[in-house]
């Protein structure tokens, strides 16, 4: 089987497709750019299946290397025959090659190994035929100085027995599929960790069972947790009988003296061999999936996160609410930088509250403020009401935005670049009105893991959750396109074809040389070669520069083509841009070339008739319900705004103004049926909900959407 062949098994497009997509990736091209500018050679496959080409073309070659070392280890035991070689070879599924492997493998000395040493084999053999002989005598001239009666003749021809059956591969994928079926997943409390503070968040599975196939990746995951953390022991278990009948049909084929011994070895095998095996990896096959699942449900909302709506190049004043330590105040101009910091004491110890808002109005009108945004941590609420009290000169939009990973920033190698001379609390200020005017600019600088809108992220595989999450933001970055004369270096760094060292080499040389004209000064800056401006130069922008096409996603190597169809309408290059009339007149088919075609050319044309147009919507204003501010406040039947802050798989979180988030479970988010959270709400959306039930003293609140 052949990479493409392998790859098109899972993916439904052309051969031709798939081709032409590993040629782009072996030539160093990104995702981004292949998905965006190079349609025509892919045909017109999006980001997503360019990105399952990549991982299952790292795939194929990684199971290729596998066979290549188990051949290899086979070869040299002398044991290579031509029909396992051939087996080896033509198969692609990697469970089936390492049982293949398995008789091979290289392990502890078992307790066959020991029967061969003493030289029970060729006993193991004549019971295994199964023919009438007489064992019994058969196994008195197997004695020896290392087997000294016949009972242990017949437990160690029993043992190498057992260890065939456990390397039966047909046994093994018929256990795997009854156990994927017919399993169930167990937990059993620890008695001596049960009445445990830290234990309780895991009360419902104390003792739970669950067939595996149709346990919630969810429910997996926090059961796998309760039992990391002790508080919890956790089985798969199948009907063992079920699977000792299914081995003995296929094993046993005569009723005589051989047969005691073979159900004896059968019933070992399984027990000691095949069904902790087996059972460990259902349960690992499951985790797997069930990671699958979380990392899906995060990489999604960290998606809808970074694509929220942008207030854009306003004056803000962000305040990071506090009670005792007060709320810390920063001033920035429409790019962020910080022109002011303060702390103001309005709230309970210090009730400082004239003087706050006296210096609010003042800062407000010193520095041109045009929106406050303010962290939805401790004191928010409050801070919000202290706020919209104020009057002031002029209107001004009051936001409320998540912290969620402000801290982290703050404490980061990356804030400390940014601002040297300032403590971790204005850092943290800075962010929280940074993440206002643009989300994806600054949250690109946390660590995604720690930006909190996923389930269980500490518990998945680390690698992948890595992966999937740089791949989103890489997705999101490149989507909506950066301006080069602003952005920081985190945010460059996402930019296709760039990196981090080249980031760095570009601030530099902005930092030196001031702003970037035109898109080839980037050819400029040491060490960006042709190829990383090919990948990186349509995705960066570049506002009122030399040539009007550098604030869009057209890709330079497009420019000459938008020349030509100007000056066939008797155009300059900028006249025609924006100008729908002339722009509805171009004839496509007139301007194919072998590098781009007609789906590039449509692209083309769309960027011309709205250049630079952020995908994102503009910010709205959101306002709780002022009379709800603790969880005490929350009664049920009360219908109470929110904003959408978690998705999971099993329902989405949402924030109706108080510390602890109401859940909206699946069954709960409309009338009928709910098979994905995401088609009904997504991230940071304004919702209605109605309060369910308010549990206080475990600080649960159940929500519905059905009003």
């Amino acid at each position: 089987m052949t990479n493409t062949q392998f790859i098109q098994s899972q993916v439904n497009t052309s051969p031709k497709n798939i081709e032409a997509t590993l040629k782009l990736l072996s030539d160093d091209c990104t995702i981004p750019f292949i998905s965006r500018y190079r349609k025509d050679q892919t045909g017109n496959l999006d980001e997503v299946v360019i990105e399952t080409i990549a991982k299952l073309s790292k795939q194929y070659d990684e199971i290729v290397k596998r066979k290549e070392s188990i051949l290899k280890t086979i070869e040299e035991q002398g044991q290579l025959s031509p029909e396992l070689a051939k087996k080896i070879k033509d198969s692609f599924d990697l469970q089936e090659i390492e049982d293949l492997y398995l008789p091979y493998k290289k392990k502890k000395k078992t307790r066959a190994d020991i029967a061969r040493e003493n030289g029970l084999e060729p006993l193991a053999k004549i019971i295994f035929s199964q023919g009438k002989d007489d064992i019994d005598f058969i196994s008195t001239q197997y004695i020896n100085d290392k087997v000294k009666n016949e009972d242990e003749a017949l437990q160690g021809a029993r043992d190498i027995i057992a260890e065939w059956i456990n390397e039966n591969i047909f046994i093994r994928k018929n256990l795997r599929r009854l156990f994927q079926r017919k399993a169930i997943v167990e937990t059993k409390v620890v008695k001596k960790k049960e009445n445990e503070d830290d234990a309780q968040k895991f009360k419902q599975y104390f003792d739970w069972a669950e067939p595996i196939s149709k346990i919630p990746s969810h429910r997996l995951l926090a059961m796998l947790r309760a039992e990391t953390e002790g508080f919890v022991k956790l089985k798969i278990d199948i009907e063992n009988q079920e699977a000792i009948d299914f081995i003995e049909n296929e094993i046993i084929k005569a009723n005589n003296d051989t047969t005691e011994h073979i159900e004896l070895a059968i019933k070992d095998s399984y027990k000691r061999l095949l069904e902790p095996a087996i059972s460990n990896e259902t349960l690992q096959d499951a985790k797997a999936k069930a990671d699958i699942k979380a990392i899906d449900v995060f990489a999604g909302n960290l998606s809808q996160l970074l694509l929220a709506p942008p207030l854009g190049e306003k004056r803000i004043l962000a305040i990071d609410p506090g009670f005792r330590s007060g709320c810390k105040i920063v001033c920035l101009n429409e790019k962020g930088d910080l022109l002011y910091n303060e702390t103001i004491y309005p709230h309970q110890p210090q009730n400082e509250n004239a003087m706050a808002m006296k210096k609010i109005r003042s800062m407000v009108n010193a520095y041109n403020i045009e929106a406050i945004s303010i962290g939805n941590g401790t004191a928010s609420r409050e801070t919000e009401f202290f706020i919209k009290k104020i009057a002031f000169d002029k209107p001004i939009q009051v936001f409320v935005v998540s912290e969620a990973g402000a801290s982290v920033y703050s404490a980061s190698k990356i804030a400390r670049e940014e601002f040297p001379s300032f403590d971790v609390t204005v850092r943290g200020s800075v962010s929280i009105g940074r993440r206002l005017s643009d989300p994806l600019a600054e949250l690109v600088k946390i660590d995604p893991k720690s930006i909190g809108v996923g389930q269980y992220q500490h518990d998945v595989d680390q690698t992948k959750l890595k992966e999937e999450l740089d791949t989103v933001v890489v997705r999101c970055v490149n989507s909506v396109g950066i301006n080069i004369n602003t952005a920081s270096k985190s945010l460059l760094s996402y930019v296709s074809g760039i990196g981090e060292k080249m980031a760095e080499n570009i601030v530099q040389y902005r930092t030196e040389n001031g702003p970037f004209e035109d898109r080839k000064e980037l050819k400029k800056v040491p060490r960006l070669g042709d190829k990383a401006y090919q990948q990186a130069a349509a995705f960066i922008r570049i506002k009122d520069g030399k040539n009007a096409l550098d604030n869009s996603a057209v890709h330079p190597e497009a420019y000459p083509i938008v020349e030509i169809m100007a000056k066939d309408l008797g155009l300059k290059t900028n006249e025609l841009i924006a100008n729908k009339e002339k722009i509805a007149q171009i004839k496509l088919e007139n301007f194919i070339t072998p590098e781009i075609g007609i789906l590039g050319l449509k692209d083309i044309i769309k960027e011309l008739e709205k250049p630079g147009l952020d995908p994102r919507k503009a910010a709205k204003v959101f306002e709780f319900d002022p009379t709800v501010t603790t969880i005490k406040n929350v009664k049920a039947g009360m219908i109470l705004p929110g904003i959408v802050n978690n998705i999971t798989a099993f329902g989405c979180f949402v924030d109706i103004g108080i510390k602890e988030s109401g859940l909206v479970h699946i069954s709960q988010l409309k009338s009928g049926f709910v098979s994905d959270v995401n088609e009904v709400v997504k991230l940071h959306q304004h919702v209605q909900v109605k309060v369910v039930e308010v549990d206080e003293e475990r600080k649960r609140i159940q929500l519905t959407m059905i009003l």
